[in-house]
């Protein structure tokens, strides 16, 4: 007959197999915030290229499309491994689903390159392509966070995505000024883009720093000198707080770039501390996990060498009194069995809780994300000017932006309608 100690041993291997899934998925997640970061940096370069004619940045546009297509493979190689592992994750298919949406972006960069050094597109929709391909990636690496069954794990991954997606925001600021700054104006239109971009890096570094432990979040602040905080503020001040239209200084747009790279730069930084640390923690809840095994596995092998107890053996008072020099067995043993059982137990409960504290900050942001996506679709839209509706109703209304985004979607029939 199987005994408790037979289940702890199963419930443990099957918590290995979750944390193997995990350092599977956080090796490929530390895999593609490399490569965007890097698309980032090539993003910028394309927009002040195409915002002077050609003019600026052709050379650092080559190195760096050459690195890009390094970081890609390594990136396909990692969706191919996944694939091929026999070992199915848990969320498998959602997952498997955000990497089939990404691959047409990415077979897709030979052609918007072969555009974009033709000067053949305007910077927005060369901007537009690489958003919607970075966006696509950072779906992969939410939907690793999303799915992680480890509430430390799904901690860091949760820091780790909002981080990255704030990053992306920063990079998009850093093509919009450096198209803006090159082509010598900013339209209207443009400035009210970079003051979206502006607040959403700031929402998502807030969750970040809700999610981030204090070491995390004391690098992140080193990062910012405030000579350099200071410089980008000018910057932005000459080109978000002139008329629409106004002339701008085509030569800010290297020192734009570069202020805005030495920033993006130290994100990279935090990025890396981050996934090392997802990276490190996995392996030791891993190896914990394995220790653990190993120990139940042993007394499991001392317990079948041992004559069965009798039926009332446990709850009689008497069997605790054993032979002298009997080995630490029967009902003490029972006992500890027992402990050890409403000790994983309490520990699964515990960790349940603090998963869901985790997965309730990523569920408001795809309630929010199909909120949007609901006024885009029904109101002719575009996705900041979604945002802004949602934004401002709170604002309006005194409530939270989750709240008012749930309201969107409890209408949606009527919108449809």
């Amino acid at each position: 007959m199987t005994s408790g100690l037979t289940f702890l041993i199963a419930a443990l291997r099957c918590e290995i197999d979750a944390l193997d899934q995990l350092g599977r998925t956080s090796a490929l997640v530390a895999t593609i915030a490399r490569l965007v970061h890097a698309l980032q940096r090539e993003r910028g370069i394309s927009n002040v290229l195409l915002g002077s004619g050609g003019r600026r940045f052709a050379e650092e546009r080559a190195a760096q499309v050459a690195a890009c297509k390094a970081l890609e493979q390594q990136v396909r190689d990692g969706f191919d491994r996944l694939e091929a592992d026999p070992r199915r994750l848990h969320n498998g298919a959602r997952l498997f689903s955000r990497i089939a949406a990404v691959l047409p972006g990415l077979d897709a960069l030979p052609g918007l390159r072969q555009r974009i050094g033709g000067l053949q597109l305007p910077p927005e929709q060369a901007t537009a392509a690489f958003v919607k391909l970075v966006a696509g990636l950072l779906g992969v690496v939410f939907e690793a966070a999303d799915g992680a069954t480890d509430p430390e794990i799904s901690r860091l991954l949760a820091a780790l995505f909002n981080f990255m997606q704030g990053k992306e925001f920063a990079g998009q600021e850093r093509a919009c000024g450096g198209a803006a700054f090159a082509s010598g104006r900013n339209e209207g239109e443009r400035q009210q883009r970079w003051l979206h971009l502006i607040d959403s890096q700031e929402r998502c570094f807030q969750v970040f720093s809700s999610f981030a432990g204090p070491a995390l979040e004391a690098q992140w602040l080193a990062g910012l000198p405030p000579a350099q905080t200071a410089e980008l503020e000018r910057l932005r001040r000459i080109a978000c707080a002139a008329p629409a239209g106004a002339a701008l200084d085509p030569e800010l747009s290297a020192v734009w770039f570069d202020c805005c790279t030495r920033r993006i730069d130290a994100m990279q930084t935090v990025e890396e501390r981050l996934t090392a640390d997802l990276h490190q923690l996995c392996e030791a809840k891993t190896a914990h996990a394995r220790a653990e095994l190993q120990a139940h596995e042993a007394l499991q092998a001392q317990l079948a060498t041992q004559a069965p107890l009798p039926p009332t053996a446990f709850f009689d008072e008497a069997a605790a009194g054993a032979a002298e020099g009997t080995p630490p067995y029967g009902r003490q043993l029972e006992r500890s069995i027992l402990d050890m059982v409403q000790d994983q137990s309490q520990r699964l409960q515990a960790m349940r809780d603090e998963l869901d504290t985790v997965r309730a900050s990523l569920n408001e942001r795809k309630v929010i994300e199909r909120a949007k996506g609901l006024l885009m679709a029904h109101r002719r839209l575009s996705e900041e000017e979604a945002h802004k509706m949602l934004r401002q109703t709170a604002m309006n209304q005194n409530r939270r932006l989750i709240d008012v985004a749930e309201s969107v979607l409890a209408m949606a029939e009527y919108l449809e309608g």
